[in-house]
C-alpha cells in the first residue's frame, strides 16, 4: 500500500463521512444497535480464532481506530477534541457488553460540527482565492504521522494546501480560473450534498468496524444494506468495464482488473490507476468525482452493455504529479466464463530448435457449486478446466507450462487442493487450524499425477489464499519453480454469521464476518502475514508494509504447527535453483527488456510512495513534462535475443514482461542450461 493511501473497511464508507448533515439530531443510537453490538462481542470473545477478550487495552485501541476512521487524514478534528474522547478510552468494552454504543454517536456528532466548520471555510473563503503559484512549497498527502492541529488556524492552513493543490491540478488540465472556482464549488457542495444522506445505521457500521477489526482485518460487521451488495458482488451478475474499485483518500482507486471485461481488452487501464472523472457516451461532458462516494462512482461507470464510458485517470506509472489521460471503455457482462482458466501457446527458440511452451491463466479458484448439486455432468471447476486445458496443451506438443495465479485472490479451498493433485502423486496439500487449537489436514487422495513435465508457477503481491496454499505446496514439493512477488499472505478462513440467528428484533439486523481458522503449509509454516516467498525474485513495486497483510498493523501473526508427513520430489533441488537464479540474474545485465522493466518497475516504486506534492506551478509542468517523456520512451525497438544471439521468436511480441520472464524460466528449466 502506498504511503499515500490507507487501506481498510472504513473506506467505503470514508469518502462518505466528509460530507456535511443536515441535522446533527438524526444520529442517535437505536436498541438493535446496542443488541448486535452484545452479541458480535459475545462471538468474537468466543469463538474468534485470536481468542482475545474485548478488554480495556482493546477499548483503546478501538477508540483510536474509530477516530481515524472518522478522521484518517487528521483534517477535521482538533488536538482538544481528540483528548476530550479519552474519556472512553477503557470503557467501551464494558459499555458494549451492556448494549450501549454511545461513543459511536456522541464522537461524531463533534466529527459533524468540525466537518461543517471546514466545509463553510472551503465554500466561503477557499475556492474563491487567487492562489500565488510561485510560492516553494508542498503538501503531504501523508499524515498518518501528523500531529492533530491544536487550532482552526493550523487547519485552516492545511486546507488552504488542499484546495491549492486541487486547483493547480485543474489550472495544468487547462481550466480557466472562473472554471477552476465553478469546479471547486461543485465539487464541495456536493460533499454536503452526499452527507446529507448520511444516516445512524452508517455512524453504527463504522463504529462496529472499528471494534471488529480491532481482532483482525478480515474481521468485519456488515449492515443490512452493506449485506445486499455484499451479495450483489458476489453474484458476479452487474454489468460495467470489469475493474474492481476502491476508495482511497479523494480518489476511487482500481485495485484489480477482472478477466473478460473491457478494462482488461483495452489495455489502458492498470491496478493503482486513480479516477479523477467520467463521462458517458463518446460525446458526454467530463463529471469531475474527486472526492465522491465511492458506491456513487461505481453507479457512473456501470450501465447497459454494450454503452460506452468515459474515465479521466492518473496512470499509477506518473502518479498524482503526472498528466490524466482519458481511456474509453465499452460496457459488458463479465461472465462465469470470463473468470474462467485459460490457455496460450508460445513458440519459442530452445537451443536452436524450435519448442512450444503452454501458459494456463487463473483468475480465481472457482466451483459452481449450484450446477454440481443439481447433477450436472458438465459443472464448472477450476480443476477439471485446468485439466482439460493440460490435456490440449500435452496433445499440442508443449515441453513446459507456466501456471500463471497473478491477481488470483483465492476461492475455493478443495479446488485448491484437487488442483495440486494434479501435478503431485499424492498426499497433504495443506493443513487448517482452528479457534480450538483442531489442526486438519486436507490431502490429494489421487495418486495418479496428470501432469508431471516443467512447472513454473507465477504468483504476485495479490495472489492470495488459495492461490498461496497451491503456489506453497508446489514449492514445498520441490515440483516446480514459484517465480515473481512474495504473495498476499492471507492464510486466514472467514465465515459469515446472520445476526439474526441470534437477535429477535423487529428491525434488521446485519451479518458478522468472522476469522475462525487458519492456514498452514505441509511444512507447518503458516501462509498468514509472510505468504510464499518466490525462488526467483522478479522486480516488484510494492513493498510488504504497504500492501498485502503485513500492511495491517493488527493482522494475526506467522507462526509454525509441525510439519505434515509427506515426500518431496527432486524436480526443482538446491541446485536446479541456484542455476536459474543464475541465468535470471545474467539476463538483467544484459537483456535490453528486462533492463528496461527493472528501470520502470523502481520508478512506480517511487510513484507509489510519493506523498509530496508540489505546490509550484513551474515545478508542477516538470514533473509532469518528465512523466511524459518517460511514457513515450516506454517503447523499445530493440530485438529480444538470448545470450547466444538466437531469436526468441514470440517472446519478443510479448508485453507482459513478467509472463516473459516466467517462460524464460521455464525454458531454461526444461534444458537445465544455467549459464
Amino acid at each position: 500500500m502506498s504511503k499515500r493511501f490507507v487501506v481498510g473497511i472504513g473506506l467505503v464508507v470514508l469518502l462518505a463521512v466528509k460530507v456535511q448533515a443536515q441535522d446533527t439530531l438524526q444520529f442517535k443510537s437505536k436498541p438493535v444497535f446496542g443488541k448486535e453490538a452484545r452479541v458480535i462481542s459475545y462471538i468474537l470473545d468466543n469463538n474468534h480464532y485470536r481468542k482475545i477478550k474485548l478488554n480495556d487495552s482493546l477499548s483503546a485501541a478501538i477508540l483510536t481506530r474509530y477516530v481515524k476512521e472518522l478522521d484518517n487524514s487528521k483534517t477535521y478534528f482538533l488536538a482538544s477534541d481528540v483528548k476530550a474522547f479519552d474519556r472512553y478510552k477503557y470503557s467501551i468494552d464494558d459499555l458494549t457488553r451492556n448494549e450501549n454504543v454511545t461513543p459511536a454517536f456522541e464522537i461524531y456528532r463533534v466529527f459533524d460540527k468540525r466537518y461543517k466548520e471546514r466545509m463553510d471555510y472551503v465554500l466561503n473563503t477557499l475556492v474563491n482565492q487567487n492562489y500565488d503559484y510561485a510560492t516553494d512549497e508542498y503538501y503531504d498527502t501523508d499524515r498518518d504521522k501528523a500531529n492533530w492541529a491544536n487550532s482552526k488556524e493550523e487547519l485552516n492552513d492545511i486546507w488552504r494546501k488542499i484546495i491549492k493543490s486541487q486547483a493547480l491540478s485543474l489550472k495544468l488540465a487547462g481550466k480557466k480560473p472562473e472554471e477552476i472556482t465553478e469546479t471547486l464549488k461543485t465539487r464541495y457542495q456536493r460533499f454536503s450534498k452526499t452527507f446529507s444522506q448520511f444516516n445512524s445505521e452508517d455512524v453504527f457500521s463504522i463504529y462496529m468496524n472499528s471494534i471488529t477489526e480491532a481482532y483482525d482485518p478480515h474481521t468485519n460487521y456488515m449492515s443490512p444494506k452493506q449485506s445486499d451488495l455484499f451479495k450483489q458482488q458476489m453474484s458476479l451478475s452487474l454489468e460495467g468495464i470489469g475493474a474492481q474499485l476502491q476508495s482511497e483518500n479523494d480518489y476511487v482507486k482500481i485495485v484489480k482488473i477482472l478477466p473478460g471485461g473491457d478494462a482488461q481488452k483495452s489495455g489502458k487501464v492498470n491496478v493503482n490507476d486513480l479516477i479523477t472523472a467520467v463521462a458517458q457516451g463518446k460525446d458526454g461532458e467530463m463529471v469531475d468525482v474527486v472526492g465522491w462516494r465511492l458506491d456513487d462512482v461505481v453507479k457512473l461507470i456501470k450501465g447497459p452493455k454494450g454503452t460506452v464510458v468515459r474515465l479521466m485517470i492518473l496512470p499509477a506509472k506518473t502518479g498524482v504529479n503526472g498528466p490524466a489521460q482519458e481511456v474509453v471503455l465499452v460496457r459488458d457482462k463479465i461472465k462465469l466464463e470470463d473468470q474462467a482458466a485459460k490457455k496460450e501457446v508460445i513458440n519459442y527458440q530452445l537451443n536452436g530448435r524450435q519448442a512450444k511452451l503452454g501458459v494456463i491463466s487463473l483468475p480465481s479458484f472457482y466451483m459452481d457449486y449450484e450446477a454440481y448439486q443439481k447433477g450436472d455432468p458438465n459443472y464448472k471447476s477450476t480443476t477439471r478446466d485446468v485439466k482439460r486445458l493440460i490435456g490440449e496443451l500435452k496433445a499440442e506438443g508443449v515441453e513446459g507450462i507456466v501456471m500463471d495465479l497473478r491477481n488470483n485472490g483465492g476461492g475455493s479451498l478443495p479446488e485448491a487442493v484437487d488442483l495440486t493433485g494434479l501435478f503431485i502423486k499424492d498426499g497433504p496439500v495443506v493443513q487448517v487450524k482452528n479457534s480450538t487449537n483442531k489442526i486438519d489436514v486436507l490431502p490429494d487422495d489421487d495418486k495418479e499425477i496428470f501432469y508431471g513435465g516443467p512447472l513454473v508457477v507465477l504468483t504476485n503481491r495479490f495472489s492470495a489464499s488459495a492461490s498461496e496454499i497451491f503456489a506453497g505446496a508446489i514449492q514445498d514439493y520441490q515440483r516446480g519453480v514459484v517465480v515473481g512477488e512474495s504473495t498476499f499472505g492471507k492464510g486466514t478462513v472467514q465465515t459469515v454469521l446472520d445476526l439474526s440467528r441470534f437477535i429477535n428484533d423487529t428491525e434488521p439486523v446485519g451479518e458478522l464476518k468472522l476469522t475462525f481458522q487458519k492456514f498452514y503449509r505441509v511444512t507447518g509454516s503458516s501462509t498468514q502475514h509472510k505468504g510464499v516467498s518466490p525462488d526467483i525474485n522478479l522486480p516488484s513495486p510494492f513493498d510488504a508494509e504497504h500492501f498485502g497483510e503485513s500492511s495491517s498493523p493488527n493482522a494475526l501473526p506467522w507462526d509454525v504447527i509441525r510439519a505434515a508427513s509427506f515426500q518431496k520430489v527432486t524436480q526443482v533441488n538446491p541446485q536446479v535453483l541456484a542455476g536459474l537464479n543464475k541465468a535470471y540474474s545474467d539476463r538483467t545485465r544484459y537483456d535490453a527488456n528486462l533492463k528496461k522493466f527493472i528501470t520502470e518497475t523502481d520508478e512506480l516504486k517511487k510513484n507509489l510512495n510519493e506523498t509530496r506534492i508540489s505546490l509550484n506551478e513551474t515545478k508542477r509542468k516538470q514533473e509532469m513534462a518528465e512523466a511524459e517523456k518517460k511514457k513515450a520512451a516506454e517503447k523499445l525497438d530493440t530485438k529480444i535475443t538470448s545470450k547466444e544471439g538466437l531469436p526468441v521468436d514470440e517472446l519478443q511480441n510479448l508485453k507482459d514482461e513478467y509472463l516473459r520472464e516466467g517462460l524464460l524460466i521455464l525454458g531454461d528449466l526444461i534444458t537445465k542450461r544455467f549459464g
